[in-house]
């Protein structure tokens, strides 16, 4: 993804990889470009637009301490922000990826400190906040 004038624009290459990666044609990734502009203006979805999403998707639960695990797995270059291409790429992975491909973002989730390995405090914790999504 690109920048044009301060706006977010969608490179060709990058319209061809999601295209590729999703089974989306290219003009059906254009739309979700667009769409996600629209929702997002500077092209990036903060932890506070992802905490608001969540809460759509979830109405009746509280999403509140799952919601920093799952926005790891989308923030891939972990600068803070969501932006278009990462968050096609997992929610098309997630959806419809390989088997490896979907084991490894779930491992990202239980690997919260990103250090290749899942220590038992990091799966209680974890666990615990899943736990409490389930109770809400």
């Amino acid at each position: 993804m690109g920048s044009k004038n301060g706006k977010p624009v969608l490179r060709e290459e990058d319209i061809a990889a999601l295209s590729k990666s999703s089974g989306l044609d290219e003009a059906q990734v254009r739309e979700s470009f667009d769409a996600f502009v629209e929702d997002y203006p500077d092209g990036r979805m903060k932890i506070k637009d992802f905490r608001e999403l969540m809460s759509k998707a979830l109405p009746k639960k509280d999403a509140s301490k799952m919601e920093k695990h799952v926005f790891r797995i989308y923030d891939a270059n972990k600068d803070g922000f969501i932006d278009f291409s990462e968050f096609m790429l997992i929610f098309f992975i997630m959806s419809d990826g390989a088997p490896e491909e979907v084991l490894t973002k779930i491992f990202r989730v239980f690997d919260v400190n990103s250090d290749g390995t899942i220590t038992q405090k990091e799966m209680t914790k974890l666990i615990k906040d899943m736990y409490g999504l389930l109770q809400s």
